[in-house]
């Protein structure tokens, strides 16, 4: 049976995504979540790894694209297609460069999100512009643990290691571990420069 979360934080716009999963795969066992928490809870909750995830950019616990970051970065195998309102001229890409396979407006009609929705499921990838660059960068970005993700989302958000580690009931030693992991990843030489790194493109940010 394929498995597809849906995360949005609007209940009418996730209920219709629901509903497009199931008329492209009636037998889908659907998962609704309307908060980045209660779908990174739901995919520790799965009993197997989801089929596709239909995410919402802007919902509560997300900032920039960490919401696809974070998922990207629990189920690298599992396609994420972003449903938003954001530009697409500006979010598609940086969407795609965290892990994502597609994007697709929320002012697209319902035939339009299913099409997307069946694209995904096939394993299609959109086209999108190509920056050599900003990719590698997203590309070492992406392959962060969800853990080291997160000590880098809390660096981003201003917070010290004590309080990182408070947030992610680790020892503040683990934290200085992972941001060393980091910032080898990152290819930089220090917390100032993977802040700089991760906000060029976009992580923390719109």
């Amino acid at each position: 049976m394929t498995q597809i979360l849906v995360a949005d934080d609007h209940p009418m716009f996730r209920a219709a995504l629901a509903l497009a999963a199931r008329r492209v795969c009636p037998d889908a066992s659907v998962v609704e979540a309307g908060t980045l928490a209660s779908a990174i809870t739901a995919v520790h909750d799965a009993r197997r790894a989801f089929d596709l995830i239909l995410l919402d950019l802007r919902m509560p616990g997300a900032e920039g694209y960490s919401g696809v970051a974070l998922l990207h970065a629990e189920l690298p195998a599992v396609p994420i297609l972003v449903v938003s309102s954001a530009d697409a001229a500006e979010a598609a890409g940086a969407a795609q460069r965290f892990g994502a396979v597609g994007f697709i407006g929320k002012d697209q009609d319902l035939p339009t999100i299913e099409n997307a929705i069946r694209a995904a499921l096939a394993g299609t990838r959109m086209a999108m512009p190509v920056d050599p660059a900003t990719d590698q960068v997203a590309a070492q970005v992406a392959a962060l643990t969800p853990t080291q993700l997160r000590v880098l989302l809390g660096v981003l958000g201003g917070r010290l290691n004590k309080q990182i580690a408070f947030d992610l009931g680790i020892s503040e030693a683990t934290v200085k571990a992972h941001m060393t992991a980091i910032m080898r990843k990152l290819d930089v030489q220090n917390r100032t420069q993977a802040v700089l790194a991760a906000r060029a493109l976009g992580l923390g940010h719109y």
